[in-house]
């Protein structure tokens, strides 16, 4: 068994902090308010976790929620799906747009768990065009991650040291990272 059948062998929590949205349109025309998003996992064929944010009130097509989801990711996975909708009183919840994120943009060999991956990703309405950009930021978090500082939690583990060469001017000023286990 390689390192990424391992990595995907259990089930992963994930922590992922809706940002923001950009440019969001129904019918060409700029939402006004109470947009939401909705995250869940890509569940080949098993029951995925989701969840989501509170509806924007107030920022029309550039809404804002700085809102951390946390759901599990079953083994399997390929992808985490982002819905973006606008909730209204009178046709229920419109759908204005998706993004499939691939898993391995936050999950691969080199990333450690408990790293701070921030997306910016491309939606597409129910027709398959472009309407806006949704703003995350995804953490694999382990058990031992607590979120925050305090005595009992530790801190994500360094990924890189980078060591510039002794003689600057002849080597080009390159820094190189190597990762560190």
């Amino acid at each position: 068994m390689n390192t990424s059948d391992m990595a995907n062998s259990h089930h992963r929590r994930l922590e992922v902090t809706v940002i923001s949205g950009e440019d969001l349109h129904i019918n060409n025309r700029p939402i006004k308010n109470n947009a939401f998003v909705t995250v869940k996992a890509d569940s080949c064929g098993s029951t995925s976790s989701q969840d989501s944010t509170k509806p924007d009130a107030q920022s029309g097509s550039y809404p804002y929620w700085d809102e951390k989801l946390h759901m599990d990711l079953p083994a399997g996975s390929r992808y985490i799906v982002v819905e973006v909708c606008q909730r209204t009183s009178s046709a229920g919840d419109k759908l204005v747009g998706t993004a499939w994120i691939p898993v391995s943009d936050f999950v691969g060999d080199y990333t450690p768990e408990n790293y701070l991956h921030f997306l910016s990703c491309r939606l597409r309405d129910a027709k398959g065009l472009r309407n806006g950009i949704i703003n995350i930021s995804v953490r694999v978090v382990s058990s031992s991650y607590k979120g925050t500082l305090s005595s009992s939690s530790r801190l994500p583990p360094s990924v890189l040291e980078f060591r510039m060469p002794v003689d600057r001017e002849r080597n080009g000023g390159t820094v190189t990272g190597v990762p560190i286990w």
